[in-house]
């Protein structure tokens, strides 16, 4: 599957996980860690975006593995739609929204930089070997 052997080696898994331990951080030593439901909104959410990396890496299509990077790439928009409001709830300051703002908006663009390759390929993905 594109030149990789697991999904822990690729970028967009580890910068995806990256986050999920960075929202984790927010959750342990701020009032977000107070705030349950959307503490678990978002500490899901980001969750998300790694798993749905792995199970649609596991699936060996490159069809299918398109459908799980959508649900990934969305399930970043999530986070970034509850950044914003741990930032209005004054859960995070300005200067770490945007910071992790901006690795989120990232993380959607290599996401969706992948999809595009994936769609142009000649290779169906391993299963199809």
């Amino acid at each position: 599957m594109a030149n990789y052997n697991s999904f822990e080696e690729m970028v967009i898994y580890k910068l995806a996980r990256e986050q999920s331990n960075q929202v984790w951080d927010l959750i342990l030593t701020t009032a977000l860690g107070q705030d349950y439901k959307l503490r678990e909104q978002i500490n899901g959410s980001s969750g998300s975006v790694m798993d749905n990396i792995a199970e649609g890496f596991g699936r060996g299509g490159n069809k299918e593995f398109i459908t799980f990077l959508s649900y990934s790439r969305g399930s970043c928009y999530e986070t970034k739609a509850q950044l914003q409001r741990c930032f209005d709830r004054k859960h995070i300051n300005e200067s770490t929204f945007l910071e992790l703002n901006i690795k989120a908006q990232s993380i959607i663009d290599q996401i969706s930089k992948f999809m595009n390759y994936l769609k142009a390929s000649e290779r169906k993905g391993s299963k199809y070997d």
